[in-house]
């Protein structure tokens, strides 16, 4: 999810500054605690790239209201119970008024819940590929929107080793959402005071 949108319209104006979210509470909680923040560990970082799948085309905050809808219905994004969902679990799926019912999206999700399984079967595992793109060192930081990215050259290369992986629906522009997302990269304005929370903080 690219930031797009900044603080300060009408009304705003003695707000905090936030890069995005501010006005709705459950976007400002998510800017504020989470969007930026290191996600480490396989069954976390699948679910992260299942809600990027689920955005794309919509607005974030979509997805983030139907966020544990889409979590009690897909058993809380666990690879291993995912996995084994078969037809009349994706017909039960896209009939659930509660997530964004999108049978491309859906299928992904079972698909890279069995690519996820592969993966640690190996003894890599979905976190280590995904960490293993993170910048060495922080790039600047944006001063405005227009300053962020909707991909880079490593989430173009995330995107290739996670389709080489298995994955589907992890183009570019969402490898880099979930690297901006799971603090892989820090894109906070710089005057965002949620800037510096830890982004890039590789695991040892």
């Amino acid at each position: 999810m690219s930031t797009t949108t900044t603080a300060g319209g009408p009304g705003e104006q003695d707000a905090p500054f936030r890069c995005f979210g501010t006005g709705d509470p459950l976007y400002e909680r998510y800017h504020d605690t989470e969007w930026g923040r290191p996600v480490h560990g396989d069954a976390a970082l699948y679910e992260r790239l299942c809600l990027e799948a689920f955005q794309s085309g919509l607005s974030w905050i979509t997805v983030l209201r139907r966020r544990e809808t889409l979590r009690a219905a897909f058993d809380g994004f666990d690879p291993e119970r995912v996995a084994r969902y078969g037809e009349a679990e994706e017909a039960r799926l896209l009939a659930d008024p509660g997530i964004i019912r999108n049978r491309l999206k859906v299928r992904a999700a079972v698909h890279n819940a069995r690519a996820t399984l592969r993966l640690a079967e190996t003894g890599a595992g979905l976190s280590r590929l995904v960490w293993s793109f993170a910048p060495a060192e922080p790039g600047p930081a944006p001063v405005e929107p227009a300053d962020v990215p909707a991909a880079t050259p490593a989430s173009t290369a995330l995107a290739r080793a996670l389709k080489s992986a298995g994955f589907r629906f992890v183009g570019p522009t969402t490898a880099y959402a979930t690297m901006q997302a799971c603090g892989l990269v820090d894109d906070h304005l710089v005057r965002c005071p949620a800037r510096g929370a830890g982004a890039g903080d590789v695991p040892g």
